[in-house]
């Protein structure tokens, strides 16, 4: 009677909390398999390292990568901020002291953390997986349990390679039936979030079930798992299945013959048991979700991409309210405007959200035989080097430059955080394919809307917020 999140949790526990079974305020203490950095959260932690005279337990089970401060156009080129370029000089010297493989600027395998740690085979069903980074939950889209951790966690994780929790509870996402076409995982995500709000997997872990989900690419599943932390949930997972084992096995590393059977068959039986009592349950039918577009300041503030802002007096309770007209004033909307009515002046395609070959793909196919609309920058940023790799065998970066759009060299979060040289100017509004549309997430003033990569070429075409279907 266990969901896979318990199982993977319990296969990993070395101490239970005080209460014995630690589901009631008791902190576990968890081994923890794969140690992903970045160069953004980590200085102080190889700081406390360093004055405590201790080492990292197990680097071979660490990987650092610089993305994001990294400068997106050239793998030369300075990085403008000094704090961005003290914190990329620091992963390289920390790494180089602690014995830490890192991903520079400019490797082959550097990237995004949560894009590239698929990519390299790092991941596998049924590890448990943790970094600087809240959407690390990207990786459960493996089967495994991937979360975010702060700084001072990070430095446990490196000394002792293990992360005191309290344990966590389970929530059951099951999405029935099939998505209509043109309906993603963003858009699926973004009902979610809308459903349940920004609080609403608050101390859970979501497992993702149902047929529509089973249909999903492993992108698109790493696309689901990445946004659940928007819903306050602390990880969200899939279970494996033929598709997870289909794009694992071409992975560097990974087991090949007699052995790849021996670990494909377990993996296999990673799942929740028919019985499991999840704490909370939310069923969607696939067949209602439809494109969303983020009017608000935070990623449950969504709607269809046909519908219009809403009216802040009708929401429910006074503190939506009160939320709703501080969003529609930084947003600077009016209720009742159709959003396929509002203009923009950027796009932004990528990050760990949408920044893989198959976003670039899907944007290509809506680019190809049009142009990007007068006056408009449509930027679009790889997760990582091998992505761009990809793009260029692929053609892609011929339809990005007959389009008129900027397609960038290096991978990175780019205009995602906004801190690096990719941020939007104060007053500016672009639809964009990241995770977070919150005040000054991409630049201060700037005012995002999010959503999928196709609605996300379509506006950058029409000029105004668009499907491909409008074109």
């Amino acid at each position: 009677m266990a969901t896979l999140a318990q199982k993977i949790w319990d296969e990993h526990t070395i101490r239970r909390g005080d209460d014995g079974d630690g589901r009631d305020g008791g902190t576990d203490l968890v081994y923890i398999d794969l140690h992903l950095l970045h160069e953004a959260n980590t200085p102080r932690a190889f700081d406390d390292l360093r004055a405590a005279g201790r080492r990292v337990r197990r680097p071979d089970l660490t990987v650092a990568t610089e993305d994001h401060n990294t400068p997106t156009r050239a793998v030369d080129r300075v990085i403008a901020d000094p704090a961005g370029r003290r914190q990329s000089r620091l992963i390289r010297e920390n790494c180089a002291e602690f014995g830490i493989p890192l991903h520079r600027l400019g490797d082959p395998g550097q990237g995004i953390v949560h894009v590239i740690g698929p990519e390299l085979g790092l991941v596998r069903p049924g590890m448990t997986i943790v970094c600087c980074d809240s959407h690390t939950t990207t990786l459960g889209a493996f089967g495994a349990l991937a979360f975010g951790i702060g700084t001072g966690q990070v430095e446990h994780v490196l000394a002792t390679q293990t992360l005191p929790m309290p344990r966590l509870k389970d929530m059951a996402v099951t999405v029935t039936g099939r998505l209509p076409a043109g309906v993603t995982a963003k858009d699926l995500v973004l009902e979610l979030i809308a459903r349940i709000g920004t609080a609403g997997g608050q101390g859970h872990v979501i497992e993702y079930r149902g047929e529509a989900v089973s249909a999903l690419s492993m992108e698109a599943r790493m696309t689901l798992c990445n946004m659940s932390v928007e819903a306050g949930s602390r990880a969200g997972l899939v279970a494996p299945d033929e598709v997870t084992l289909d794009y694992l096995h071409a992975r560097p590393g990974m087991p090949r013959g007699a052995a790849w059977e021996a670990e494909a068959a377990h993996w296999r039986t990673l799942r929740s048991d028919a019985d499991a009592v999840f704490d909370r349950e939310v069923v969607i039918d696939a067949a209602t979700v439809r494109p969303r577009i983020s009017w608000g300041t935070n990623p449950s503030q969504s709607v269809p991409l046909d519908g219009r802002v809403p009216d802040p007096d009708q929401a429910d309770g006074a503190e939506d309210r009160a939320a709703a007209r501080r969003a529609l004033a930084y947003m600077d909307l009016t209720p009742g405007t159709a959003m396929k009515d509002v203009a923009v002046d950027t796009v932004f395609v990528g990050s760990c959200t949408n920044g893989r070959i198959e976003d670039l793909r899907e944007v290509a196919g809506v680019l190809k035989g049009r142009r990007v609309a007068e006056d408009l920058h449509l930027l679009i940023v790889p997760g990582s080097a091998a992505v761009h790799r990809q793009a260029l065998e692929e053609g892609l970066d011929r339809v990005f430059a007959e389009a008129g759009a900027d397609f960038r060299a290096v991978g990175g979060c780019s205009m995602c955080c906004a801190l690096n040289e990719d941020r939007l100017a104060p007053g500016a509004r672009a639809v964009s394919t990241t995770n977070r549309n919150f005040e000054g997430r991409q630049g201060k003033g700037a005012r995002t809307h999010i959503a999928s990569p196709a609605v996300a070429a379509a506006t950058a075409v029409a000029g105004r917020i668009a499907s491909p279907a409008d074109l």
